[in-house]
């Protein structure tokens, strides 16, 4: 029986992970509600709470061992408690509480940012937030060292704050997203500077903290806390009640694994429309941009308009908004949904052909 649960025990991580992950992705959805944000705060605070005493309890040790000679520095640097569960609690059970801590953190700000994503850049980003948390699993003898838990608590806060303080203040400007980047940074500087004895180094935070302030710009980061929903592009618009209508082309039989088909056929003059739906926390309110772009095979992608409507979040189906063009040329097309400062949601290619369009049969009406 001993033997088993000793062999079962290497599993427990494991187990631990896909557990933590598979709820996290159950619980937070498609969208980022306020339950969440509270959550992940009440773990940046109890990782924040551990690194203190943590550091306490070092600084404690240190003038243990400088009052007692190195016979009690021994002593105390490795404790015989009277009790087996004593010494896990006194060695092991901070440390596996932290690790626990930040691969909660990591977790649901993997999938946060994961779901934000929608271009190939973001994803990547997202992709590396993905890789921080499978590494976290294999760290659990490394959180001794100070240096590295403050660059981990840091960039969780960082990124933790990216997505609070626009849920606070209703807005997505770039001025928040370095504001709040300052904020986590500044208070895990705060945190290590009133923890006795300032162990280890906060320098890496700072150096994480530029380098989100320099992605920002170049469209690595999701706009978050935008979310997209869907997004199509199709002939004969009705809008009706709540609903977006769109008469949209079903791919031929042999193209099994997607449902809609990447052409769309227009007769002469017919008109062409683009409708998005994009989720944003309740008490958010800004401008999103359809910017339409056709390709050239010798000047590649060219922006032929760029059209803006309002968005007023809180709706859990996401926010509705469309724009369409007339005599649209033929060839290669997408949209890119943006923010007002260009920050990229989502992006949706298609193939123009000028043609009549598809029989009934070969076309689905579908709301959005």
């Amino acid at each position: 029986m001993h033997n088993r649960l000793a062999n079962l025990r290497a599993y427990f991580p494991a187990i631990a992970f896909f557990c933590g992950f598979l709820w996290d992705a159950l619980t937070i959805g498609r969208s980022v509600a306020p339950s969440d944000l509270w959550i992940l705060s009440g773990y940046l605070a109890g990782a924040a709470s551990i690194l203190w005493w943590l550091g306490h309890r070092r600084h404690a040790l240190a003038l243990t061992a400088s009052e007692g000679g190195a016979q009690t520095a021994a002593l105390s640097e490795n404790p015989s408690p009277p009790t087996f569960f004593r010494s896990i609690w006194w060695e092991r059970a901070p440390f596996l509480l932290l690790q626990f801590l930040f691969g909660g953190l990591f977790s649901a700000l993997f999938i946060l940012y994961f779901i934000s994503s929608s271009h190939l850049t973001a994803m990547v980003w997202s992709l590396g937030l993905g890789g921080l948390l499978i590494a976290n699993e294999f760290l659990d003898d490394k959180y001794h060292r100070f240096t590295l838990t403050w660059a981990l608590f840091g960039l969780c806060a960082m990124l933790l704050f990216n997505f609070v303080l626009p849920y606070m203040v209703g807005s997505i400007s770039m001025v928040w997203f370095y504001l709040s980047t300052l904020a986590g940074a500044g208070l895990t500087h705060w945190l290590r500077k009133y923890t006795r004895g300032c162990p280890g180094r906060v320098a890496p935070v700072w150096i994480l903290a530029a380098m989100l302030a320099v992605a920002y710009p170049l469209d690595l980061i999701p706009p978050v806390p935008l979310v997209k929903r869907d997004i199509q592009v199709g002939r004969n618009f009705e809008h009706v009640g709540d609903e977006y209508r769109l008469t949209l082309e079903k791919s031929p039989w042999w193209v099994f694994w997607r449902e809609l088909s990447t052409e769309v056929h227009l007769a002469p003059g017919e008109r062409l429309y683009c409708v998005s739906s994009v989720f944003a926390p309740g008490g958010l309110s800004t401008r999103l941009y359809h910017r339409w772009e056709h390709y050239d095979a010798n000047r590649g992608w060219l922006t032929v308009s760029r059209m803006g409507f309002g968005l007023f979040g809180g709706r859990n189906g996401g926010f509705r908004g469309y724009t369409y063009k007339q005599d649209v040329p033929a060839g290669e097309w997408r949209v890119n949904v943006e923010t007002e400062n260009g920050h990229t949601i989502v992006i949706h290619a298609f193939t123009v052909v000028k043609d009549a369009p598809p029989e009934p049969d070969m076309t689905t009406i579908r709301g959005l």
